[in-house]
């Protein structure tokens, strides 16, 4: 079941496309202006976002900027009533991948929502290779370099990786990577999360002056470059 944030102020109209996507198996969860929607960019993980552009708070193209540097890949949607050239190479430029004009009927939206995730599905399959800074992971063979220097890996370490790596900049619970390498939705009460980062960033990190696994103490790990 994909998962999809909507940002949208209009509650009739939030209402009506939740109900839509819900009947359509999708997961939907909303926001009502973009500061609550770039908090829920931070802390989840979607495959698609929908947006107006006229938000309280942060507007929707502003805001289509910000979740462009917090998820570079997720496809974006931008909901308008605005409907010059201008105002969709706005939205365009700003990061979104389609702009659909209000008022629609259920099924373009619907279209064009499938359109996106089958888009960003074939463009997966194709960038097999992820990257983040000098470190590269070949999701393929499963394995991993940094500048070039291959960095042997045990299943979870390469599982571990494949997570932050995907998730740039940011912050990742203890809770969160349990469930995600372990599979495992409650607290053991061990410390192996802390073991197995450790481990990892042993092998990444060991010789580099750029550090790329980082403590956000009682929170959890981020990836980001920081010397």
């Amino acid at each position: 079941m994909a998962s999809i944030l909507l940002v949208e102020d209009e509650e009739k109209v939030s209402s009506f496309i939740k109900k839509g996507l819900n009947e359509h198996q999708y997961q939907v969860q909303v926001a009502k202006d973009g500061i609550s929607g770039l908090t829920n960019v931070i802390q989840n993980n979607y495959d698609l976002i929908i947006l107006d552009v006229m938000l309280p708070l942060i507007n929707g193209i502003d805001l289509c900027g910000q979740i462009r540097q917090k998820q570079p890949q997720v496809p974006i949607l931008m909901l308008s009533a605005l409907g010059t050239i201008d105002d969709k190479v706005k939205g365009l430029h700003a990061g979104a991948d389609d702009y659909l004009l209000k008022p629609f009927h259920f099924n373009e939206l619907l279209a064009r929502i499938e359109a996106l995730l089958r888009r960003n599905k074939s463009a997966e399959a194709i960038s097999h290779v992820l990257t983040f800074s000098d470190l590269k992971l070949d999701t393929w063979d499963k394995t991993a370099e940094r500048a070039g220097t291959k960095i042997a890996l045990t299943a979870k370490e390469y599982v571990l990786l494949e997570l932050f790596i995907k998730n740039p900049n940011k912050l990742l619970s203890r809770e969160y990577i349990m469930e995600k390498v372990w599979g495992l939705n409650f607290d053991t009460g061990t410390n192996m999360v802390d073991v197995y980062v450790n481990y990892l960033r042993n092998k990444v990190q060991k010789g580099f002056d750029t550090k790329l696994i980082h403590t956000v103490i009682g929170m959890g790990y981020i990836m980001k470059e920081q010397r």
